[in-house]
């Protein structure tokens, strides 16, 4: 699926598409949306403000065969805020797109397909739509600029806030010059957003940059790009470096955690408590609880929690700000499943240097063929050259996986694969577009992504196009009908068993097949009461179009059947491992508890998370159990997730890379409500090892040890 970059930056404000225009514009902006992979055009904003005060936005996007397509127009009050706005079309997955908001005195009312509310405001306030375009940033930015104490009360709840970090003259390919600044907003979403603006006293968007993705830039000023992208990099660097070391706390020398019931992941089982010795973020020990502490630096009480192995998320897609989310849910490794190549070598790099907060990531190489529905992930190649060059170029940096992608050209699949593989590759992927999976796995697949990959199998015929939306809309309307107990599908799950083919199911993700607008999808129903207003808003928000009750049967059946027959691979003896492709974090949570609902126990769920994705990600000596050797990669969990999955969202500390780290501040940090009430005892020494830490003058000393050696 689409990348997660994309997901976390657009998902706050998704994108419009305005139809019609008026023939008399007084004004209008051009914005060209450019993919920094391929290196082309992949959509479009115009801004038109006409002469009456109205304005209307058209945007265009597509990528990975998917993309909004709405209509917006709005006005303006005296305070620079929206008084009028309505939006209409269809969200990126299909979903049926009706959204209009008023503002008259001090009464403001909103309707929505998931929503409708109205409240009571005095003085400027901005509303947030559920989706836009990127010219309600615009609007903002102007708002804000009146406002000295860079803040802004957002309707329905919550507050903006911008700051500036930056600012830089560009010139246009016609030789005018400009003063841009780069822009930092919080206040929505989970992390910062950062928006290039005009100067002067009536400030408007100029361009919005994503690294590793792309940029949405005026027409014109294209040339301009490489220099904001390195100016706003190093500035979010910065930020990113400040997190790091305010929620990273280094565990400088022996650490000891003491009375932890420590969850065997080769069992499936808790043990009786024990005490972890972890020295320079390696486990040196495991003792039964009580036994004689020699001079530890830090003993931190693990008060009988239940301790856990770090947790893998097995499909992700990481950026330099989920790490945080993954660190709070004590998922401390990482498999990247497609990203921008430099940018992820480059997070890697920075993670190892402790200026990120981010989980250990497990890279796969991201392979995709060249065509219209290409998502411009990795390397996009059109033959089998190109693609025995990336696998080379992936190989040499140790990715221990490829993943193979929809458009991939189904005549080279066999020999891609078997080069991967004499490579020393695992190779697993989307099922390429015109086969089955029956056909990806005879040549070579050793693992599928996604239930639905795995489910079209039986639906598919060789002209079937999965590039687009059908590869979601085809399983959502026929596995409800499909026998599970037939002979082509018990053949395929023992074919599954007998090779030892994994599966990542990706159920939560998922969810969003059965989820109808204004219903909360879910995966999220247990955090939607911790998470800030506007993040719980989204949750409800519906991405497939589902037309009445009757299709809305239809899909959720399809979905209780996908969740069904992930139980019934289990239980086969089929390989599964845990992933998202969603949210970090919190969605591994939701994802063992559809595991749970697939009817795996909670132990074995948690086993899933753990031995599993160490197994699969070739980590095992380092990692998926707390064993002497092993990296100290520890999460201490109130209650018993063993017995009751919930649980598992209840961490109240998280020990990896030699760093302590407490949800709970990073909680606060992204305006979350805490999952638990206490964090565990730490004692720290006051002789502690880094008061040792510093030069030892070894020049002087050798002068002292060279005299006595001749007086002997």
């Amino acid at each position: 699926m689409l990348k997660h970059l994309l997901k976390k930056r657009l998902a706050v404000l998704p994108l419009a598409l305005a139809t019609a225009f008026a023939a008399h514009a007084a004004t209008t902006t051009k914005y060209l949306i450019i993919s920094e992979n391929a290196n082309k055009q992949i959509g479009q904003q115009i801004v038109e403000r006409l002469d009456d005060g109205l304005t209307k936005v058209s945007f265009t996007y597509k990528d990975n065969g998917r993309g909004p397509e709405l209509t917006e127009q709005f006005r303006l009050g005296a305070d620079g805020t929206m008084t009028e706005y309505a939006v209409k079309g269809n969200s990126t997955f299909g979903a049926v797109v009706d959204e209009q908001f008023s503002r008259k005195g001090d009464k403001a009312q909103w309707k929505s397909t998931s929503e409708q509310g109205e409240k009571t405001v005095s003085g400027p306030a901005a509303y947030l739509p559920l989706n836009s375009s990127f010219e309600v940033e615009s609007i903002a930015i102007a708002a804000l600029a009146r406002n000295p104490d860079g803040k802004l009360p957002l309707l329905p709840s919550g507050t903006l806030s911008q700051r500036e970090l930056n600012r830089v003259e560009v010139t246009s390919a016609t030789g005018q010059k400009q003063t841009v600044r780069l822009l930092a907003q919080t206040g929505v979403g989970l992390s910062p957003s950062f928006y290039w603006a005009t100067s002067g006293e009536s400030p408007r968007l100029f361009a919005v940059i994503i690294p590793g993705f792309g940029s949405m830039m005026e027409e014109g000023w294209q040339a301009a790009v490489p220099t904001l992208t390195k100016l706003q990099k190093a500035a979010e660097q910065q930020m990113l470096t400040d997190v790091a070391a305010r929620l990273q706390h280094p565990l400088n020398g022996l650490t000891v955690i003491r009375n932890a019931r420590i969850f065997d992941s080769e069992k499936a089982t808790v043990g009786k408590p024990s005490d972890i010795y972890v020295l320079r973020g390696r486990i040196t020990s495991v003792q039964p609880a009580g036994s004689p502490v020699r001079d530890a630096d830090n003993v931190i009480d693990a008060a009988n929690r239940v301790v856990l192995p770090g947790l893998f998320d097995l499909h992700g897609h990481v950026d330099r700000w989920s790490g945080a989310l993954n660190m709070s849910a004590g998922v401390t490794s990482v498999r990247d499943m497609g990203n921008d190549n430099a940018q992820l070598q480059a997070m890697l790099d920075e993670t190892a240097a402790g200026k990120l907060l981010a989980p250990q990531v497990v890279p796969a190489g991201f392979l995709e063929g060249e065509s219209p529905f290409s998502a411009n992930n990795g390397f996009v190649i059109k033959d089998l050259k190109e693609a025995r060059d990336a696998i080379d170029w992936y190989a040499e940096r140790g990715y221990p996986q490829l993943k193979i992608y929809n458009s991939f050209p189904k005549a080279i699949l066999k020999d891609t694969v078997a080069y991967a593989h004499s490579r020393g590759m695992r190779v697993s992927g989307h099922i390429p577009a015109g086969l089955r999976a029956q056909e990806a796995l005879d040549a070579g697949y050793d693992e599928i992504q996604h239930i639905n990959q795995v489910l079209l199998n039986f639906l598919v015929k060789p002209d079937t196009e999965t590039r687009n939306l059908n590869r979601f809309v085809l399983p959502a309307e026929k596995v409800a009908d499909l026998d599970f107990n037939s002979r082509p599908v018990k053949d395929f799950v023992s074919y599954l068993a007998k090779k030892q083919i994994s599966i990542d199911p990706t159920l939560a993700t998922f969810a969003f097949l059965k989820q109808r607008d204004g219903d909360m999808n879910e995966p999220y129903a247990s955090v939607a009461s911790h998470m800030p207003p506007d993040v719980a808003r989204g949750f409800k928000v519906g991405t497939m179009k589902i037309d009445g009750d009757a299709q809305l049967k239809r899909y959720e059946k399809s979905y209780a059947k996908m969740v069904q027959f992930v139980g019934i691979m289990y239980k086969a003896g089929v390989p599964i491992v845990a992933g998202t492709d969603d949210i970090p974090g919190f969605t591994l949570h939701s994802e063992l508890a559809l595991l749970v609902k697939a009817g795996l126990t909670p132990a074995q769920a948690l086993q899933v998370a753990t031995r599993n994705g160490a197994r699969y990600t070739r980590t095992t000596n380092d990692r998926g159990s707390i064993t002497p050797g092993k990296l100290a990669d520890i999460v201490l969990v109130d209650g018993d997730p063993t017995q009751n999955i919930e649980d598992v969202r209840k961490v109240s500390a998280v020990i990896t890379r030699g760093f302590l780290i407490y949800p709970q501040e990073i909680d606060a940090a992204l305006g979350i409500a805490p999952f638990v009430a206490e964090v565990p005892k730490v004692t720290r020494s006051a002789n502690a090892v880094a008061a040792a830490y510093g030069g030892s003058n070894e020049g002087a000393r050798a002068r002292i040890e060279s005299s006595a050696h001749k007086h002997r």
